[in-house]
């Protein structure tokens, strides 16, 4: 299992195979090399430096495959890191769940992280 953090430092959630969990346990989404697109096939980021997710600006209207998403395991957050300077074309994921769920085209409920 690897795990991944935003741009900004914050712990996102997981990989396990070719799906991205948040660390409470929700399908953010599916890798496709090393980006990822959300259960509507839009894209949603893709990892950079390892570990780090991050959206790239000039991709945000690429689509792959829909699919239903399912539940993976929940587990205890690991501890946020300092940021990266922000690159040119791209931004950051401002949470650790938020704006993967705006992009799928809702939000959480509060009960979900």
């Amino acid at each position: 299992m690897n795990w991944f953090w935003n741009w900004g430092g914050e712990c996102f959630g997981y990989r396990d195979g070719d799906s991205l969990f948040t660390y409470f346990g929700r399908e953010a989404g599916r890798f496709d090399g090393e980006e990822i697109y959300g259960s509507n096939g839009r894209y949603l980021g893709e990892v950079v430096s390892d570990n780090r997710l991050i959206t790239s600006l000039s991709k945000r209207s690429w689509v792959r495959g829909s699919f239903a998403p399912r539940r993976g395991g929940s587990y205890a957050r690991y501890a946020n890191y300092v940021g990266y300077v922000m690159r040119l074309g791209f931004e950051r994921v401002r949470s650790s769940w938020r704006p993967m769920f705006v992009a799928l085209g809702r939000l959480p409920n509060r009960n979900e992280g």
